[in-house]
């Protein structure tokens, strides 16, 4: 069965149905989104939404920082767990912290960020002699784990509130019960199975081992704190309404935020908030657009602006310090370019 699907995938990728069918769908999402937001916003005031923005409390947009912090501090984790796994224990978390947030800060923002987030990471892991084969390991093990924990909050939200996923799909709520229930089985059935004996995927110098069973759920609890954390920033800044509680929002957030990432255009924008507006309908519109307005400012361009910094800031004193390394005659014995790289990235400057 499963080598009938890997030969299916296959005939796929070299008829590059799957890439026009990816194209397809993020056209069409973006589309819809375009339509939808453009019926949404009919009528706003902008000076309501401004008035809004003025008026959200201090504290609000403090602890909305506060849990937007914290979602970042939880990512770092996904790099740390992700060069672990494939045997890099030598990679100090300083590093992998650097790498992760670098990466997602500039990816959610530029868009198409398995690709963007992906070249960030060897800019930064290269320097530790890390290769285009492992640096898209570590992206395919820490995109597993964002989705694990999209599927388990997803599931067991959607389980307990089948009304919130309506309110975006306007599908019954008993069949997005059944969906939320078979997300659930598939993902105890994954753990199942990567616990009963080693698993790998991919071919040759590309295969991936993938985390045993413990390790899973250490991955799926990962992603759903940095889920968490995020949801509840975006709780703090979007109007109180006393028949929506935090998992109703949360609910809706990931929803969102997963059509955007389908979308692929930068930080969902469009996709995202056309998802928000119609799956928070009881909200007043003006108020949900400054709440969201003000999370775009907390959680996409904020960290995108330190974290460009910081790489700037990374390859100027990097530039520097090999500028002192002491020039090697060729033929005299030359510092392998792991070494090279390896002093670089440390500091060392030989002397």
């Amino acid at each position: 069965m499963l080598e009938a699907i890997r030969r299916a995938i296959s005939v796929l990728r070299q008829r590059q149905i799957l890439h026009k069918l990816g194209v397809a769908i993020s056209v069409t999402v973006i589309g819809i989104a375009c339509y939808v937001l453009y019926h949404m916003l009919r009528g706003i005031d902008v000076g309501e939404v401004i008035e809004a923005i003025k008026g959200t409390e201090p504290r609000s947009i403090a602890l909305a920082a506060l849990f937007v912090a914290a979602g970042y501090f939880t990512l770092t984790f996904y790099d740390l767990f992700a060069v672990r796994a494939i045997g890099r224990n030598d990679i100090p978390y300083r590093i992998n912290a650097l790498a992760a947030f670098s990466s997602y800060s500039i990816g959610h923002n530029v868009g198409a960020s398995v690709f963007t987030g992906g070249a960030v990471r060897y800019r930064i892991y290269s320097a530790w002699g890390l290769n285009a084969i492992d640096v898209a390991k570590i992206c395919f093990l820490a995109g597993l784990t964002f989705w694990l924990g999209n599927a388990a909050v997803l599931g067991l939200g959607i389980a307990y509130h089948p009304e919130a996923a309506a309110a975006i799909d306007q599908l019954p709520p008993w069949f997005n019960r059944l969906a939320a229930f078979a997300i659930i089985i598939a993902l105890v059935a994954y753990v199942v199975w990567v616990w009963t004996r080693p698993r790998n995927v991919g071919r040759g110098p590309w295969t991936v081992g993938l985390p045993g069973g413990p390790l899973t759920l250490l991955q799926i609890a990962i992603g759903i704190v940095d889920l968490g954390f995020c949801a509840l920033a975006m709780y703090e800044l979007v109007p109180d309404e006393p028949n929506l509680g935090f998992v109703v929002v949360a609910v809706i957030f990931v929803s969102a935020t997963l059509l955007g990432f389908a979308s692929h255009s930068p930080g969902g924008l469009g996709v995202f908030d056309a998802a928000m507006l119609v799956g928070l309908w009881q909200m007043d519109r003006e108020d949900l657009l400054a709440g969201m307005l003000l999370f775009r400012l907390l959680y996409y361009l904020a960290p995108f602006v330190i974290s460009v910094i910081l790489l700037t800031f990374r390859e100027v004193i990097l530039s520097a310090r090999l500028k002192r390394l002491p020039r090697v005659t060729p033929g005299a014995g030359a510092e392998p370019k792991r070494e090279a790289v390896y002093v670089r990235e440390r500091g060392d400057t030989g002397s």
